[in-house]
């Protein structure tokens, strides 16, 4: 039942983690308002507070899942989901910094509007850590799958 319980709760961050992801490719466009920034700041709040989850219960089920550690820790497929993880990790920094300053912007001038380079930016890394996220999927679905060593 442990097994069952820890692949559950990773695979309902899994969609979570996308969902908040494509919340926020929504709310990042040109035009947006303040009101956008602060909702983008918000879901980028949950999304990494996600990925950590998703993290400790990923070790969760290398350590105690019912395939045991020698599975993944010799499954090439699922070093390459690791580092798709890690790769979306490291994308979604530049995303977060500007987040945080659009939040503490909006808050303090009503009328505030992010700059349309800036929208841009954020817009082009939300599109890579998209791209990062469809190949640790491959890797997972691979690493179900196959042992490579």
């Amino acid at each position: 039942m442990t097994d069952l319980f820890l692949a559950i709760l990773h695979h309902i961050l899994a969609f979570g983690i996308v969902a908040m992801l494509a919340r926020e490719m929504t709310l990042v466009r040109p035009g947006m308002s303040g009101a956008d920034a602060l909702s983008a700041a918000r879901v980028d709040a949950g999304y990494g507070a996600s990925a950590g989850l998703i993290f400790v219960i990923g070790a969760l089920r290398v350590m105690y899942g019912l395939k045991g550690p020698d599975y993944y820790l010799y499954n090439v497929w699922f070093w390459g989901k690791l580092l798709g993880f890690g790769a979306v990790g490291i994308l979604s920094i530049p995303p977060t910094m500007r987040f945080l300053k659009w939040r503490k912007a909006a808050k303090s001038d009503p009328g505030f509007v992010p700059a349309s380079g800036e929208i841009t930016f954020v817009s082009s890394y939300l599109r890579l850590e998209l791209a990062f996220l469809i190949l640790v999927v491959i890797f997972a679905a691979t690493m179900a799958r196959f042992v490579a060593a």
